[in-house]
């Protein structure tokens, strides 16, 4: 029982603290190896294809790339990624776009140790596994109809994955020279993309922009991670 192979996992979480207590936890039990951390939804992405992890615990309010859109990169790269998000918040409809993306499970940040053990193994085995209290919930998302995109709905609208890093960059306050850096596009690419987006989600400021990318978590406030 002791000589299986561990579980290897990546963990994307950008708070250097929460990833420390992370990674002791889950290595002081034991059955698992963590083989990456990554601090940027687009770190995440890199290290899925690089290293290939049997599970990645993925967290949604990270910079420059969120979870969400990170993990709808990962899957279109590689369908067969086992990952588990792992969020503070768990309302109907945040969880009905984090499940439309194709994840594995979902872990409310309050989750214990043990719950959070359990799940990493449930998911490496091939099943899906939801806290509790979200379980209960899932009966009446999975009778929606859904697609496997999750982020950037607005009465009918939806980014695609360039529009939703752009939105990203932008709500965070980076000017258009620095998304085209970051993305290795123009600065008038830039602009096309945000104009798309002012126009398909019928704002007409930035900060609108910014609290679109508040409301449907593409960013978020930062939230004390609690595991127990």
């Amino acid at each position: 029982m002791t000589s299986a192979k561990p579980i290897t996992v990546l963990l994307a979480e950008d708070h250097a603290i929460v990833r420390q207590g992370l990674r002791t936890l889950l290595e002081t039990e034991g059955r698992f190896a963590v083989i990456g951390q990554a601090q940027t939804g687009r770190e995440a992405v890199d290290l899925a294809a690089a290293l290939r992890p049997d599970v990645i615990l993925m967290d949604i309010a990270m910079p420059v790339l969120n979870g969400l859109e990170a993990t709808r990169q990962i899957l279109a790269a590689w369908p067969a990624a086992r990952i588990i998000i792992l969020s503070a918040h768990s309302d109907d409809e945040y969880v009905e776009r984090t499940v439309a993306t194709g994840v594995a499970g979902f872990l409310e940040k309050q989750t214990s140790a043990e719950i959070l053990a359990q799940a990493i193994h449930e998911v490496a085995a091939g099943k899906s596994f939801f806290s509790p209290a979200i379980a209960r919930r899932m009966a009446s998302i999975k009778g929606r109809s859904l697609g496997r995109d999750g982020l950037g709905k607005a009465d009918g609208a939806r980014l695609t994955t360039r529009e939703s890093e752009v939105l990203q960059l932008v709500a965070e306050g980076y000017a258009n020279k620095q998304v085209a850096a970051e993305l290795g596009i123009s600065i008038k690419t830039v602009e096309k993309h945000r104009q798309n987006l002012m126009d398909k989600l019928n704002l007409h400021e930035i900060a609108g922009l910014t609290r679109y990318a508040i409301a449907q978590g593409i960013i978020e406030s930062r939230v004390q991670v609690t595991i127990v």
